[in-house]
Formats: structure tokens, sequence, C-alpha cells
């Protein structure tokens, strides 16, 4: 049976202004629990599949990050602190407890972060393509170098894919969609670079013994950029941590694969 779907807008302790999409199973008793994901650099589509599936188990409570949604809030955050704090200000506004902590990307690396600061405040972790760790020999792409129209090839193992992250009806061939898109990604890439840029280590390793909460690792097997050497050196960090591998999906695994990565959270959620 599909979900219930809204978006409500809420104001944290701090005044922070923050739009949340959500998604519920339609009988409320139902539902197994509250997951509190936070979406990629790439900010959420405007069809979640993944998220569609999720609902139809649990209360999902998908905030979009300063800079993601219409509201003027870019300068609320600077630093990952502000990042994790936030992250925990609209779980205490929206009334969660011990929610489930999902975390994508970008958004990963912060639910990382806030499961090492606040260790018994969430109940599980998945951590989806995370950016939080730097290895050498492995550096990440700069996405701050390519060029928009570059960014697919990047992030997705099927480039076609990207035009789920197009408002619809944008026409990318208009100048009118071409100037809304650019100014939309400007906006999104303002925010993901206080914590990705210039390089994507905010010094997290130095953190990680305290994560302590139940964790599963999900990578795309064509990820380009949070490629298979730092699954394992997530694992070394979190020992306790399992680690699944998607088929056929790049760093946008909810774009490739919606329902392999539904299946992946749900199942550890669910256990």
């Amino acid at each position: 049976m599909a979900p219930t779907t809204g978006e409500t807008q809420i104001t944290t302790a701090r005044g922070i202004e923050v739009v949340v999409r959500q998604w519920a199973p339609a009988s409320p008793a139902a539902a197994e629990g509250d997951i509190l994901w936070f979406h990629s650099m790439a900010g959420l589509a405007h069809t979640e599949e993944t998220l569609d599936a999720l609902g139809q188990r649990f209360r999902v409570h998908a905030p979009l990050w300063p800079g993601y949604s219409e509201l003027e809030n870019e300068g609320s955050v600077e630093d990952m602190l502000d990042f994790a704090l936030l992250g925990w200000d609209i779980a205490d506004t929206l009334g969660l407890d011990h929610p489930h902590v999902v975390g994508h990307s970008m958004g990963a690396m912060v639910a990382a972060e806030m499961a090492c600061l606040a260790r018994r405040d969430l109940s599980r972790l998945v951590l989806v393509a995370p950016y939080g760790l730097w290895l050498d020999s492995h550096p990440i792409p700069d996405i701050f170098a390519v060029l928009p129209f570059q960014l697919a090839e990047l992030l997705l193992a099927d480039p076609a894919n990207a035009a789920k992250l197009l408002t619809p009806g944008q026409d990318m061939g208009t100048d009118e969609g071409l100037a809304q898109f650019m100014v939309q990604n400007a906006r999104r890439l303002g925010t993901a670079g206080k914590v990705l840029f210039p390089i994507p280590n905010r010094r997290l390793s130095k953190r990680l013994y305290r994560l302590s909460a139940p964790t599963r690792l999900v990578l795309g097997e064509a990820d380009a950029l949070i490629t298979a050497p730092y699954g394992e050196a997530w694992q070394a960090a979190v020992p306790h941590a399992d680690l699944v591998t998607l088929a056929g999906a790049g760093h946008l695994s909810n774009l490739d694969q919606p329902a392999a990565l539904a299946e992946a959270v749900a199942a550890f959620l669910g256990a």
C-alpha cells in the first residue's frame, strides 16, 4: 500500500527554518519506527522511490539542508558542528526519540558526526556512500572542479537518471530552465562546499571511536567518488559496521537502484 506523503516547515530551537518532507505507512499503527534521512549533496529528487518504499514500513523524515529549499537559510550553517547540531535540533523539533538515522553522501558524513556527538540518542545508523574519510592513495574526485553537465557521469552509473533531479516541467533546453538549474546548483554546492571543499576531510576519523550505534555501510559498486577502498577504511574505523555493495549503482544509488537501496536500509533497520 502506498505511503502517505507530506511536507512541513519547522523552526528549530536556534531559530532556523527547515523544510521537511515526510512519508508514513497508510496505517499509522503499522509504522516500525522513525527514520531521519539526510540527503546527499545533490538534494532530494521530486520523486524519491527509495523513500516511497521505506515509507510503507517506517515514518520517514527527510529535512532539506539549508540552500536546498526555497527558504533563504544558507547562512545558518558554517561548519560540520553546525550541520551536526542542526541535525539533532531537527530531531528534537520533530519530537523524535531515538530515531534511526540514515545519511547519504554528504548527509552520511553529517550523520556519522551526529552519532559520535550523541552516541546514545539514535537507534541504528546507515551510511550510504559516506564522505568523511580521506585516503591520500585514493583521492576523491573534486565535484567543484567539474562543469555542471559533467556531474551526471561522476555521480551516476546511468547518467540518464540525472533527469530525476530536475523539477517537473524544467526544460534544460530553454534559457529559463538552464538559468533555474544553474542558480539551484550554485546554492546547493555553496552549502555542500562548507563541509566538502577543498577536500571532504573534517577530521571525522578522530571521533569515530565514539560511534557505538549498530551501523550499516552501503556503497554503490560503480561509485566514482566513494570507491571500494573507502568501504574498507570505514570498516576499519568502525569495526562493528557491516557493508552492503549495490550492483549497478553509482554515488546516487537512490536514483540508480532505488529499490535495492530501500531493501538494504529496511533489512538492517527492521532486523
